[in-house]
């Protein structure tokens, strides 16, 4: 399965810019799965109740380009759904068949919790005989949450994750792959936010002993996951047969 994820430098507050600036950066791109970063069509912002989407513009969207390009797409947008806020993570297949995860740990050093309602579910979807978990930004600080319990593949994480704490989310990527045997891509944004926030190029794809699988061009990140390559390594180093049991309140 191919993964290609863009390096977006999102315009601040202004979906219908954002959606022409993803097409034309993807017109001439095929892969099974696309991936966009976290609050793709708005960047990262707390006046929820000005940018979030009311009537499923995000969606409506990820359905169009799934469509067109025969292919997954996925990424999160901030939502009001029954009169709450939610960093929706959304995983729209071509047949747009859509699986939801919303953000469980939000991010109280900006105020996010503030403002959004966590999410109660850990998602996993299946695509293209790989089982995927799907996870956003802050997530990736408490592995406890994304434990692999022998029942996902690979992890998507999709952020807005700035310059000044990027050494945190590469060196977390790579150890949620290795502790995990799984594939892990984290795809992060690029440029400069509305608050004045830096985003350096820090999109990457792990391999389940920490290797880096993916290839980048421009703002294209990709990584072909292999299935049987995993599936030997899982049989050869069978870690998670000595993993912990717990269960998780949520």
């Amino acid at each position: 399965m191919k993964i290609t994820g863009l390096n977006l430098d999102i315009i601040w507050k202004n979906k219908e810019a954002n959606f022409q600036l993803i097409e034309k950066e993807l017109q001439n791109q095929e892969a099974d799965l696309f991936l966009l970063p976290e609050m793709f069509s708005t960047g990262f912002c707390m006046d929820a109740s000005e940018v979030s989407d009311r009537n499923e513009e995000s969606l409506e969207f990820l359905k169009k380009m799934a469509r067109e390009k025969n292919a997954a797409f996925c990424g999160s947008a901030p939502v009001e759904d029954n009169g709450k806020f939610y960093n929706r993570m959304y995983f729209v297949q071509p047949d747009s068949q859509v699986d939801v995860y919303d953000k469980r740990h939000l991010f109280s050093f900006s105020g996010e919790d503030k403002v959004y309602t966590p999410g109660k579910e850990r998602v996993i979807v299946n695509y293209k005989g790989f089982r995927i978990l799907l996870q956003v930004c802050y997530d990736l600080r408490f592995p406890v949450f994304a434990r692999n319990n022998d029942d996902y593949d690979a992890v998507l994480y999709v952020a807005n994750w700035p310059e000044k704490r990027v050494r945190a989310w590469e060196h977390l990527l790579k150890a949620r792959a290795i502790e995990n045997l799984s594939f892990v891509f984290g795809l992060n944004r690029i440029g400069t936010d509305g608050n004045n926030l830096l985003y350096q190029e820090s999109s990457h794809c792990f391999f389940a002993d920490g290797k880096e699988i993916s290839q980048k061009q421009g703002n294209i990140v990709s990584a072909e996951l292999n299935m049987d390559e995993l599936k030997d390594f899982r049989n050869h180093f069978q870690f998670l047969n000595d993993r912990d049991s717990f269960s998780i309140e949520l």
